[in-house]
């Protein structure tokens, strides 16, 4: 195998698999794949709420699409807009109750999704392998990814 084919296999799994899933999710739920990755990151975040940069930085959607997809999930009654006290040029993104409901009720879907047509495709070693490998993959670019400390004057 060429040093290029797990990245040509993975790139070509994620192009296949995100519309299916996130045709799965509408047809069931009404919500979208981006909606739900969001509302999945605020779930998991303390007090159900990140700043935006936070937000744009754990979410599967882009940095420069996730105030757009939290407006949308704002006007859905799904997230709020929370102030920051500590910084004025920045706001929160909250989990309403509403959007905790939908996300609740999502959440088999998606599961099921996965399981269908990714996981369930795999031996549950190669799962594991795949989780280990991309995992390490992505530790490495975090750690390679820390923002410099400002120079000193």
């Amino acid at each position: 195998m060429d040093s290029t084919a797990a990245w040509a296999a993975l790139l070509r799994v994620h192009a296949a698999l995100m519309p299916v899933l996130d045709q799965e999710l509408q047809a069931a739920h009404g919500l979208p794949l981006t909606w739900y990755d969001v509302l999945l990151e605020l779930n998991a975040a303390p007090g159900r709420r990140l700043t935006m940069s936070a937000l744009g930085a754990a979410a599967v959607v882009s940095r420069s699409r996730v105030s757009r997809v939290v407006d949308e999930l704002v006007r859905a009654g799904l997230v709020e807009r929370e102030a920051n006290p500590d910084d004025r040029r920045s706001a929160y993104a909250k989990l309403t109750p509403s959007g905790r409901s939908r996300l609740r009720a999502a959440s088999p879907t998606y599961v099921a999704g996965i399981e269908r047509h990714f996981t369930g495709r795999m031996t549950r070693t190669e799962a594991q392998a795949v989780a280990t490998a991309l995992g390490k993959v992505l530790r490495a670019h975090e750690a390679s990814t820390v923002v410099p400390l400002e120079p000193r004057r």
